[in-house]
C-alpha cells in the first residue's frame, strides 16, 4: 500500500497552484531525459502533468525515474512551479506549471504495451478490441465515454422533471420469437425449458402503463440474436419510454424536447423545433427509404409512364410488367468518366439493380448509347422531369419497386459523399456538422411477405392502426396505416415507436391477420392479453438507439466506439474470449446434451 495519496488529479493544477505541495497519481505516458534532467508526463483520465526529476533537486527521485517506462503506474510528491513564459505548453490544460518531484513510489510495472497509448494508434479493431482495457486507457476513448455519459445524465435528468418514473424490467423472461431470434437461456431448477434475453422491453412497459405508473423510462440493454453488420451488435442499449393517455404528438413533443436538451447541454448548440414530418409514402418516393438523409436534395423522380412509350425495350419491358423506372439528377456529373459510371453500375449492382441506365446533359440534350431510342419530346419531357441543365447527370435503374427503392436510395448517398453534398464528419477535417432531424410518419401497419406467403407487421404486432382505418382493416389491410413514428437524423433511424393496442378485441384482430391462432397468441402473448382485459389505459411510447445517437453526436462511423466491451462482427469478444465451451458438468445441471455441428 502507497504511503502517498493523491491531492489532485492529473489535469487540476494550474498556475495558481504554484508553490502548493501535492501527490499525484498515474500513468507514465512518454519519458523523455534532457541532459540529466528527466521529464515525465503524467496522465489520468483527467488529463496530463509534466513532471520534472532535478538531480539537483532530489538525486534519490532522480535515479528512480531512470528506471521508469510508459505505462508503469506511479505516485509521486512535489511542488508546483510555475514555467518559464517560453517553456509554456499551450496544448495542455496544465501547461502553464510542472511538478518538481520529492518522493516517488512505482505501484507496478508494465510489460510494452502491444500498441502506443495515444490517440492517433493506428493499429487493427481485432487488436484493440483483444486488448481492450489498454485501447480505453487512450484520452480519446476515455472522452467517448464521459460523452456517453453525459448525454444519459441529461436524459435522466429531463425525464424526471417531466415526471417520468425510472422502472427496470427483467432480463430473464419468455422467448416471444418475432423478428430476431432470440438469446435463450436455459433454467438449472426447471430442466428443459429456457428463458430468454428481451430484445425490448416492449410488452413489460406496456403493462406498466396498465400498472398505472402513467410515465415510465429506462436505459435498458436489449439483446438480438442475428447476423451482424457495422452498426448492429448482439447487445446494445435502448432510451426506452412510455406515456399513458397520450397521442402521437405528445410523444413526438416529448423526444423533441429531450434532444434539444441534450444539444444544449452536451454539445452547446441550439436546434429548432419541430422537427419536419414525412410520410412514408413521401420518403419512400422521393428518397427510396424510411430513414432520408435530407441535407441534401437530390430526390428520385419516376418516368415509368415515359418508359411504356419509348423504343428502348429494357424500359418498356419493366414498365409494362408492373415495375418502375426511376432515377435521380446527378447535378454536375457529366464529366464523370465511363469508368467511373460503369463503377457505379457495379455499386447498384449489389443491391439487386441489373443494370444503371444514363444521360448526359449537354446544351443539344441528352446523349448516351442509349439516347437513339428516344424521341427529342420523350427527352425532354425526361430533362423536365429532373430539371435537368447542361452538366447534369440522369441515372436510372428499371426493376421491381423494392430493387429500384434500395438501389437508388443508395445511390443518392454514394453520390452525397462524391460530391461533398454530406458534409464531413469532424473527425476527418471537415467542417462543424449538420444536423438534420425528421420524422417519418404514416407508415403502413402491415407487409405482405411473399416468401412466406403472410402479412407481417411493419413495425410490431402491438402497434395501433388508426381508427378511421379499422373498417378496411380485414378487406384491405395493406391500406391500413399504423399510428407509428420514426426519429431519423442525418439518414439515420434513431429510434421508432408508436401508440400501442389497447384494447383485446383489436389485438386479436391484429393477431389473426399476421396468421398467429389464438392458442399460439395464448402460449406466445398471454401474460399481455390477460393484462388488457383489465382495464388497459390508451398509451404509447417509442425506444431511441443510446449507441447510435452517441455516435453520430461524435461524428464518428462505428458504434463499437462508444460501447465499452463491444462484439466482433463474427459476435464475440476477444477480450474474454466469449463465447467459450463451457464444463460437461455444467452441461449435465441443465439437461443439456451438445450435437456436434454438421
Amino acid at each position: 500500500m502507497s504511503d502517498l495519496q493523491r491531492t489532485h488529479t492529473c489535469g487540476q493544477l494550474r498556475k495558481e497552484d504554484a508553490g502548493s505541495e501535492v501527490t499525484l497519481s498515474g500513468w507514465v505516458d512518454t519519458r523523455r531525459d534532457h541532459g540529466g534532467v528527466i521529464f515525465i508526463d503524467l496522465r489520468d483520465r483527467y488529463g496530463k502533468t509534466q513532471i520534472v526529476f532535478n538531480p539537483e533537486h532530489n538525486s534519490e527521485a532522480h535515479q528512480q525515474a531512470s528506471t521508469l517506462r510508459s505505462e508503469y503506474v506511479i505516485a509521486l510528491k512535489g511542488k508546483v512551479t510555475e514555467r518559464p513564459e517560453d517553456m509554456v505548453n499551450p496544448n495542455l490544460d496544465t501547461g502553464e506549471i510542472e511538478l518538481f518531484v520529492d518522493k516517488l513510489e512505482i505501484l507496478n510495472t508494465s510489460e510494452t504495451t502491444p500498441f502506443e497509448i495515444t490517440d492517433d494508434t493506428e493499429v487493427s479493431t481485432e487488436l484493440r478490441l483483444k486488448y481492450r482495457y489498454l485501447d480505453l486507457r487512450r484520452p480519446v476513448m476515455q472522452k467517448y465515454l464521459a460523452f456517453r455519459h453525459k448525454v444519459c445524465q441529461v436524459a435522466r435528468q429531463y425525464f424526471d422533471r417531466n415526471n417520468f418514473i425510472e422502472v427496470e424490467t427483467p432480463f430473464l423472461t419468455k422467448s416471444t420469437p418475432e423478428g430476431a431470434r432470440d438469446y435463450l437461456v436455459p433454467s438449472r431448477i426447471n430442466r428443459g425449458q429456457f428463458y430468454a434475453l428481451p430484445q425490448s422491453p416492449q410488452l413489460f412497459k406496456q403493462i406498466l402503463m396498465v400498472s398505472g405508473l402513467d410515465r415510465y423510462f429506462q436505459i435498458v440493454k436489449c439483446f438480438r440474436d442475428e447476423d451482424l453488420r457495422a452498426q448492429r451488435q448482439p447487445e446494445f442499449t435502448q432510451l426506452d419510454l412510455e406515456m399513458s393517455f397520450v397521442r402521437e404528438d405528445d410523444v413526438i413533443n416529448i423526444i423533441e424536447g429531450l434532444m434539444v436538451d441534450i444539444f444544449s447541454k452536451v454539445l452547446n448548440k441550439e436546434i429548432t423545433t419541430p422537427f419536419p414530418r414525412l410520410s412514408y409514402h413521401d420518403a419512400m418516393k422521393m428518397y427510396g427509404c424510411d430513414a432520408p438523409d435530407l441535407r441534401f436534395g437530390m430526390t428520385i423522380e419516376e418516368i415509368t409512364d415515359i418508359a411504356k412509350k419509348t423504343d428502348f425495350k429494357v424500359f418498356q419491358k419493366v414498365a409494362e410488367s408492373g415495375g418502375q423506372v426511376r432515377g435521380i439528377n446527378a447535378t454536375g456529373c457529366a464529366s464523370l468518366s465511363r469508368k467511373e459510371i460503369d463503377e457505379l453500375t457495379t455499386f447498384v449492382n449489389q443491391f439487386g439493380a441489373k443494370g444503371l441506365a444514363w444521360f448526359k446533359v449537354d446544351e443539344s440534350g441528352l446523349t448516351s448509347q442509349i439516347a437513339k431510342f428516344f424521341t427529342a419530346e420523350e427527352q425532354s419531357e425526361i430533362k423536365e422531369r429532373f430539371k435537368a441543365a447542361p452538366g447534369d447527370l440522369l441515372l436510372f435503374v428499371a426493376d421491381k419497386e423494392s430493387v429500384v427503392s434500395q438501389s437508388l436510395s443508395q445511390l443518392r448517398l454514394n453520390i452525397g459523399k462524391r460530391n461533398g453534398l454530406i458534409p464531413a464528419r469532424p473527425h476527418s477535417g471537415g467542417n462543424e456538422k449538420e444536423f438534420n432531424f425528421s420524422w417519418i410518419v404514416d407508415f403502413p401497419l402491415l407487409e405482405f411477405n411473399e416468401e412466406l406467403g403472410r402479412y407481417d407487421s411493419l413495425h410490431h404486432p402491438f402497434t395501433s392502426p388508426r381508427q378511421e382505418d379499422l373498417q378496411i382493416l380485414e378487406e384491405r389491410p395493406l391500406d391500413v396505416r399504423a399510428r407509428a413514428y420514426d426519429i431519423v437524423l442525418n439518414g439515420v433511424e434513431l429510434g421508432g415507436g408508436s401508440i400501442r393496442i389497447h384494447r383485446p378485441d383489436i389485438q386479436k384482430r391484429i393477431f389473426h391477420l399476421l396468421n398467429i391462432d389464438d392458442e399460439t397468441a395464448q402460449k406466445r402473448f398471454g401474460f399481455l392479453l390477460e393484462a388488457l382485459k383489465y382495464g388497459a389505459p390508451p398509451h404509447g411510447g417509442i425506444a431511441l438507439g443510446l449507441d447510435r445517437m452517441v455516435t453520430i453526436l461524435l461524428g464518428l462511423d462505428d458504434i463499437r466506439e462508444v460501447i465499452a466491451f463491444p462484439k466482433t462482427q463474427k459476435a464475440t469478444c476477444l477480450m474474454v474470449d466469449a463465447p467459450s465451451e463451457v464444463d460437461e458438468n455444467q452441461l449435465k445441471d441443465l439437461g443439456i446434451s451438445l450435437r456436434k455441428p454438421e
